[in-house]
């Protein structure tokens, strides 16, 4: 059974998929929307759906810091019902604060170029995102 892990932003979605046993999270590509003219990317998310076997999702759900729900916290919680409503399978969200930040910093620390940076920083916040609710699944 592998899980999909999402941090949806307003111009694209991280994409993130478990191993087969639920244990660890890989980074798989980042899908461009377009909120705007109402392109989320499920068509996209049905192929890797199909491809991998995916049985639930978890969405970053990105709260403020004194717990409060934003513009983005009521953006991924649409995203959230309209992959509910999609798909017919179970939706996490998940706490993501500060996600992107962290993704940022390793990425920094890894020496890896700016520009080179944005091409896989929602990757990178998803497979963290993923791999923050499998470890607390295996808790």
């Amino acid at each position: 059974m592998r899980i999909m892990g999402l941090d949806v932003g307003s111009k694209t979605i991280g994409v993130a998929i478990s191993d087969a046993l639920g244990w660890t999270a890989q980074g798989i590509e980042t899908v461009k929307i377009d909120e705007e003219n109402n392109e989320f990317g499920i068509e996209r998310i049905q192929e890797l759906v199909n491809e991998y076997g995916i049985a639930e999702f978890v969405v970053g759900f990105p709260k403020n810091m004194n717990n409060t729900v934003g513009p983005r916290g009521e953006a991924s919680q649409a995203y959230a019902k309209l992959l509910e409503d999609t798909f017919s399978k179970p939706v996490t969200l998940w706490d993501e604060r500060l996600t992107t930040m962290a993704a940022e910093r390793l990425l920094i620390e890894a020496d890896v170029r700016r520009k080179n940076r944005k091409k896989v920083i929602d990757k990178m916040a998803a497979v963290m995102i993923l791999q923050g609710y499998l470890d607390r699944k295996q808790l």
